[in-house]
């Protein structure tokens, strides 16, 4: 073998991440009984609040509420009096009760890196649609965390399978910024957005 194709033999050995073993866990997001307000509008300041909940082992969900809209972050949140980005839909919408955590095993622990997050989103036309939103989760020293793909559960096949391979095909390739992938199947997406 010639040296340069014994070392790029020897880099793929060594050099990529072997692919990690991934795996699911489901938690529940019960606002009203597994979160805690820690701001909300005063009198006429409108109808806002945001919100800390219990996530997966430690690892806690930020809710932010508003405009009957919702914002959500998973994991641990920017270091300091920075609020997590808002991300949301333009439309109407809420946020289902389950959240599946995807796991990478690290040795002989388990890592949640990504999370899918069923929303209902009203469409305007007085419809809803379902997408399941793929996030990246924020880890104890990189506070890193923010929607990855978006996946219309309405009318597209195999939903719950291709937010799955977003979350592990993506989540160490992607950062936060990044313009996140859209799979809408046959049913058009609802505008999002993203406001730091």
């Amino acid at each position: 073998m010639r040296p340069a194709a014994l070392t790029a033999a020897l880099c793929l050995a060594t050099c990529l991440p072997a692919l990690a073993q991934m795996s699911s866990e489901y938690t529940q997001l019960d606002s009203r009984n597994s979160c805690t307000v820690f701001a909300q509008a005063e009198e006429g300041e409108g109808e806002w609040a945001n919100l800390v909940c219990d996530g997966w082992r430690g690892y806690p969900i930020t809710l932010q509420y508003g405009d009957a809209r919702e914002s959500v972050f998973y994991g641990y949140p920017p270091a300091g009096d920075m609020a997590p980005t808002w991300e949301s839909f333009s439309g109407f919408n809420s946020v289902g009760p389950t959240v599946e955590w995807r796991l990478e095993q690290r040795g002989d622990a388990r890592v949640p890196v990504a999370t899918i997050h069923r929303w209902t989103v009203s469409t305007g036309e007085g419809e809803e649609v379902q997408v399941l939103v793929v996030e990246k989760v924020g880890q104890p020293h990189e506070r890193d965390g923010c929607a990855m793909a978006y996946v219309m559960a309405t009318g597209n096949p195999n939903a719950n399978e291709k937010a799955r391979n977003y979350a592990d095909n993506l989540v160490h390739g992607f950062s936060c910024g990044d313009q996140p992938a859209i799979d809408a199947g046959s049913v058009p997406m609802p505008d999002f957005t993203r406001f730091e």
